[in-house]
């Protein structure tokens, strides 16, 4: 699943009985214990010693940031952090680990168990699939919303699998409905960065069809080669401006994009557009840098 999902977590399952898992539940009622991710490794740092490492990182993926930590109790992934390269491409298996603060409110991230860098085909392998099942639970929560009876029972004689008819009953029984524009938003952004010269843009629809919504090639147009001109504008002025290693000042960027015609409104679109292709990322909000 992607970053948006799995952060939006604000539900548990706990064990009733010891030596059995708890779950947290995310908004589309996905049950979750242990978790695949990928994206790309745009920081790390370790807060413990050489000898009891604690590595926390931000793993990017088409939809936000996971956040990953890692200790003595994770051999395999501390080593596997303390030598890989920042930023690269990484998928990781791990636990959940929850933190509830004083106000109620829950966070997640990821303990790994193992991470290893990864190849672009991999990476776009995990993206499509998690795209796809994502499709799927928003699907399966749209038609649980629609029936205000619904129950893990009926869910399971829609065709819902047993898990997950409890994920969204208990998100039903216990949270708001959720904004589906997040999780379309997630999937367009991971389409834009599947089909790179195809314009993704489709809308929210009221009701959804049993398949992920698909674009159509786009005829060739000025604009697009307007914005794929730009885009190449921008990641040489990124090239330019790291003076240090740290990445291009947004301050600079934009002034600088600004002098070539390019407004602060379209570095944004063109600053997103380049991050869901995998081309940039942000090592902290005030710089973008080229990978």
């Amino acid at each position: 699943m992607f970053s948006s999902e799995f952060n939006g977590s604000k539900l548990e399952i706990k064990a009733m009985e010891e030596k059995m898992p708890s779950y947290v539940v995310t908004p589309l009622g996905a049950k979750v214990n242990r978790i695949l991710i990928a994206g790309i490794l745009t920081e790390k740092e370790n807060r413990g010693t050489e000898e009891e490492p604690m590595w926390t990182c931000r793993v990017q993926d088409p939809a936000g940031n996971f956040y990953v930590n890692a200790g003595r109790f994770q051999p395999e992934a501390s080593a596997a952090l303390s030598s890989l390269p920042s930023p690269c491409m990484v998928a990781a298996v791990g636990k959940v680990r929850t933190f509830h603060r004083e106000d109620g409110s829950m966070s997640v991230s990821v303990r790994p168990e193992r991470v290893m860098e990864i190849d672009e085909a991999a990476y776009r392998g995990w993206i499509l699939e998690a795209a796809k099942s994502t499709w799927t639970r928003l699907k399966n929560m749209k038609r649980a919303c629609m029936n205000p009876d619904s129950n893990k029972e009926s869910l399971m004689a829609m065709g819902v699998s047993p898990a997950e008819a409890e994920g969204i009953a208990y998100v039903l029984d216990n949270d708001a409905t959720p904004d589906s524009a997040i999780y379309l938003k997630a999937i367009q952004n991971a389409l834009r960065r599947l089909l790179p010269d195809e314009e993704i843009d489709f809308g929210f629809p009221d009701e959804f069809g049993d398949d992920m919504p698909r674009s159509a090639p786009s005829e060739p147009s000025s604009k697009g080669s307007g914005k794929a001109d730009w885009e190449d504008a921008v990641l040489r002025l990124l090239e330019e401006l790291d003076v240090d290693g740290k990445g291009a000042p947004r301050d600079e960027l934009e002034r600088r994009a600004e002098s070539m015609g390019i407004s602060s409104v379209d570095l944004e679109e063109i600053s997103n557009s380049l991050m869901d292709k995998g081309l940039v990322y942000e090592p902290n909000l005030r710089y973008l840098k080229r990978i």
